[in-house]
């Protein structure tokens, strides 16, 4: 397997996935080709499969250790007060997708493109992720400060809004971050019945 002189496994690995997500984010998983992310990279086709299978599995890795890293990142103190635990969430899944557009992105969009097997493992992940903010508004209820019909409903419908944030959102925009997550966790406590 033929690769770009001067190239080094620790920066090409890594790159591929760079490359990979950016190109799956912006194109579409099933319009891009191995070709192009090895173009993108900078090495011949044939070096990308001395670092994934094949396309599917470099999607599948690409999900799974967003999914991986979101679960690491977020800490939750269920002693709290369930408001401040969910105002807590709402600025922790608003600043970790704006940290991270593309791998949200393609968390979202190309969730399709995985085989039933993938599938299956990513959404194991999206749900414990699920039932972390679930808990808390759980608890909001049992509490009595928050009023909502349905617990798993209201948490995906919260997920959604906060994830959509990502489509609109650009650095030096009319409302900074901080003013976003403001407003968002206005949204929250009214979705919640606060």
């Amino acid at each position: 397997m033929a690769r770009t002189q001067g190239s080094r496994a620790e920066i090409t690995g890594p790159l591929l996935r760079d490359e990979a997500r950016r190109l799956f984010a912006r194109q579409g998983y099933a319009a891009v080709s191995m070709r192009q992310i090895a173009a993108a990279v900078g090495v011949q086709a044939g070096a990308l499969y001395a670092y994934t299978t094949d396309k599917q599995a470099l999607l599948f890795d690409l999900l799974e250790t967003h999914m991986q890293d979101l679960l690491a990142a977020w800490r939750d103190d269920p002693l709290a007060d369930p408001l401040a635990r969910l105002h807590r969430f709402v600025d922790f899944h608003i600043g970790f997708s704006l940290d991270h557009p593309d791998a949200v992105f393609l968390s979202y969009m190309e969730l399709r493109n995985l085989s039933p097997d993938n599938f299956a493992r990513i959404a194991d992940l999206r749900g414990r992720y699920e039932a972390a903010l679930e808990d808390i508004l759980r608890d909001g209820v049992a509490a009595g400060t928050m009023r909502i019909e349905d617990a798993k409903l209201t948490t995906l419908a919260l997920i959604a809004m906060l994830t959509g944030v990502t489509n609109w959102y650009r650095e030096g925009g009319r409302l900074d971050r901080a003013r976003i997550m403001q407003i968002y966790w206005g949204l929250a406590r009214g979705a919640v019945g606060a």
